[in-house]
């Protein structure tokens, strides 16, 4: 079995024409948030993609963007970043996590100053079908 880390290189060598050096990522809310990283799991048979995102506006300090909004947000970046990518490559797919949080952060490792919120889809075509967790 390959290390975690070097499927993640692979897989993030493979998306760097499509999101290196990508602009910040305007969504529902006005808020501009930015492409942080890509991670690829299986689970049994299930390809998972988790795409990560920074978006300083949901911070608890000083953020004005509520969670309400932001979901908007996640699932505009679902079908917006995330889906398209996946197609584009030909990727088997079977559910996609969008997170987003107001600080990059190390996926795994607890980080309770930061605020990140998260939701599961799986693809519909060029729709994303919420999941939940």
């Amino acid at each position: 079995m390959r290390p975690f880390w070097t499927i993640r290189l692979a897989f993030l060598a493979a998306l760097c024409p499509v999101v290196a050096g990508a602009e910040p990522i305007s969504v529902p809310s006005g808020q501009l948030v930015e492409f942080h990283e890509v991670i690829w799991e299986a689970e049994g048979a299930e390809n998972i993609y988790r795409f990560r995102y920074v978006a300083p506006e949901i911070s608890r300090e000083a953020g004005r963007i509520n969670f309400e909004q932001a979901e908007v947000d996640i699932k505009h970046l679902c079908e917006s970043s995330a889906l398209p990518v996946l197609i584009a490559q030909k990727r088997s797919v079977d559910k996609i996590i969008i997170s987003i949080s107001d600080r990059k952060v190390t996926f795994g490792k607890p980080a309770p100053e930061a605020t990140q919120f998260f939701e599961v889809y799986s693809p519909d075509g060029t729709t994303c079908k919420w999941e939940g967790f």
